[in-house]
């Protein structure tokens, strides 16, 4: 399926717009007095204000168009695994409260904000919603968006590197203004066209906080003693460092810290079991004015991850997809016959299942010369055969190729799917024979210039059963040209720490998150700008930090790339941003920087029977869809077992 386009479907035009068409400000938004039931003793006591006073003047309303989607009831509790306790950040990408938001079609809206107008992709004019609060009842307006911005981002000791990278247009950061309580507008001397996409992903880019609760830990709200004695308490090492502990809005473990998510954390870490509860000022509501979310409380339970699909066959979860593979599904199918719950198969953007990344900045001088010379790259593709795997490992359900974007994106070419990415030992020994490894042990193993024998350890995060056995049947086929593979799971912190430093040789995980990206989306994740890139983590480093640390692209693809991400950036309009983006594909196709395997393996969802308006088919994907955040879990609603209450 071809994904439309989101500035034809949500047009940013040159004078100002304002995406309304989601805002109902009609009567049937503000008139329902159903209150939730687990809030109406407190409304009754005065604990809380009603439900009328506590949504904003205009609501957000989703107007409930997806097939099947019916208005719910409120109650019950909504069951997840997660496999640690830093897991319980995923509820806010589920709960999926943004500035704005991307939708199922790849469309951009407000969400938390009422309306945003843009102009030219360099001014941008938030509106608010006037009445909108936190979770703790404090009015949310641009007061918080200062407090971030003067307070946090530009205060050297909270962020030492200056404020986010990805608030820099062409190296300049914006002018923020705060016309009203209820307006902010971040302006830029150029063009800044990602600006609306950072605010959307799952892991968006925070610029507010609640300035109410975390001025008790600033340095410019208190005196240094009473500051002292709480780092004391706390047991950090300065107020900065408790700030950004009790502050962090996506990691969401204090309970204590205001949100604007649906369903608010009320569990102090470390414990296996966290206990989320309805956000009584969450700023959603249902098209009869009822306040979302349906559902009361959402139990995330720490499970350990091998045993979570067999935790989630036993009917343990309501709905689960997180941890379970492919290879799983027969299992869950089996089980579903006698328990309360539906198996589906959601699609899955990741560009490729399992992605072995060579590292371009690795330490070992001998290894870094050979991974940096495309002829290696390309040998280590055309060993692998993509064909078995997929037949072996996904039953040939897959699309055997390279690590790239899907067909169902806009900018697919099957070319790049398939450049170097064909099975032909004879081509690949002829070219580690063209690189001077002709020599080998007595084992047929070759020998580095050095004299070592050619051996790659492949690290990761805790190799999964589906990777293993990837690995190998790849160990098999670079065996046949004299290259051994070992591999080596880590801790997850651990292996990125070895990345980093360039310890790690190889890494493997999954391929790219965002397989079914737009020409209007930012290639971000095929340029050297981040150091979580496993391919080339110190070029993205001295991209973060504007050259403080880590090294600028020393090869011609990679300085090539970043004038192409600039180029990308000067576009005016789809058409110049979808020949750029055929560069930056055409260049990755031809390089082999990561090498990918198999994609389009479907993701099995598991959902409880009595859980309504969850769809039928859909993508699962961490970008753009924040697996269950685009299709707004707030919406869906329990029905009550065997007709008793929940």
């Amino acid at each position: 399926m071809t994904r439309p386009d989101p500035r034809k479907l949500a047009p940013l035009a040159t004078a100002a717009l304002a995406f309304a068409g989601l805002i109902l400000g009609s009567p049937a938004a503000t008139r329902a007095s159903e209150e939730p039931p687990l809030l109406a003793e407190r409304v009754a006591a005065g604990e809380l204000p009603p439900m009328a006073e506590r949504l904003p003047e205009t609501p957000f309303v989703d107007p409930l168009d997806r097939p099947g989607m019916t208005p719910g009831r409120y109650g019950g509790v909504l069951r997840l695994l997660m496999g640690g306790t830093r897991d319980v950040r995923q509820m806010v990408v589920y709960g999926y409260a943004r500035l704005v938001g991307y939708r199922p079609d790849l469309s951009l809206a407000p969400d938390i904000l009422r309306t945003i107008e843009v102009e030219d992709d360099r001014v941008f004019t938030m509106h608010l919603r006037p009445g909108h609060r936190w979770s703790d009842g404090a009015p949310f307006t641009s007061e918080d968006f200062r407090y971030w911005w003067e307070e946090v981002a530009n205060n050297d000791k909270l962020f030492p590197a200056g404020p986010p990278v990805v608030l820099r247009a062409h190296g300049e950061l914006p002018k923020v203004e705060y016309p009203d309580a209820t307006t902010v507008r971040y302006t830029w001397p150029k063009p800044n066209p990602t600006f609306l996409d950072e605010l959307a992903k799952a892991r968006p880019l925070y610029i507010y906080a609640p300035s109410h609760y975390l001025k008790q830990y600033h340095a410019n709200h208190n005196d240094a003693k009473t500051l002292d004695a709480k780092v004391a308490e706390a047991g950090v090492r300065n107020w900065a460092a408790l700030h950004i502990r009790q502050g962090h809005l996506y990691k969401n473990r204090n309970p204590d810290l205001p949100s604007l998510q649906p369903w608010v954390n009320t569990t102090h870490p470390p414990s296996d079991r966290f206990i989320f509860k309805r956000n009584p000022f969450f700023h959603r509501a249902d098209r009869d004015g009822r306040q979302l979310p349906y559902i009361d409380k959402v139990v995330v339970t720490i499970a350990d991850k091998g045993l979570i699909p067999a935790k989630t066959g036993a009917g343990d979860s309501d709905l689960q997809a997180r941890y379970l593979r492919f290879d799983n599904y027969t299992f869950l199918k089996d089980a579903e016959k006698s328990k309360d719950f539906e198996v589906r198969l959601w699609s899955s953007a990741v560009g490729s299942r399992v992605t072995l990344y060579p590292n371009l900045n690795v330490a070992d001088p001998v290894l870094r010369e050979l991974f940096r010379d495309v002829r290696f790259r390309r040998a280590l593709s055309l060993g692998i055969n993509r064909d078995e795997i997929n037949q072996a490992v996904y039953f040939g359900l897959g699309h055997a190729g390279n690590n790239t974007l899907l067909s169902s994106s806009p900018l697919f070419d099957q070319s790049y799917l398939e450049r170097w990415a064909n099975y032909d030992l004879e081509a690949a020994s002829a070219l580690l024979d063209e690189l001077g490894l002709t020599e080998r042990d007595s084992q047929g193993t070759r020998l580095l210039s050095d004299g070592r024998p050619l051996e790659l350890i492949v690290e990761s995060a805790g190799i999964a059963t589906e990777e293993s056995d990837v690995l190998e049947l790849i160990r098999d086929s670079w065996g046949q040209i004299g290259i051994k593979l070992f591999t080596k799971p880590l801790q997850r912190e651990v292996f990125v720490n070895r990345v980093f430093a360039g310890e790690t040789q190889i890494a493997v995980s999954k391929g790219l998150d965002n397989g079914i990206a737009t020409a209007d989306m930012s290639p971000t994740e095929f340029v050297p700008i981040t150091q979580d890139h496993l391919q080339w983590p110190k070029w993205g480093q001295h991209y973060e930090t504007r050259g403080r640390s880590g090294q600028a692209p020393d090869l011609p693809a990679g300085r090539k790339l970043m004038e192409l991400y600039t180029a990308w950036y000067d576009a005016r309009d789809t058409a110049a941003r979808t020949k750029v983006w055929k560069q930056i594909l055409e260049i990755h196709a031809d390089q082999v920087f990561t090498l990918g395997t198999v994609s389009a393996i479907p993701q099995p969802v598991v959902v409880n029977k009595r859980l309504h308006n969850l769809p039928k088919e859909g993508v699962y994907s961490w970008y753009p869809g924040s697996f269950f955040g685009t299709y707004h879990l707030d919406h869906a609603w329990l029905e009550p077992k065997d007709g008793a209450a929940q």
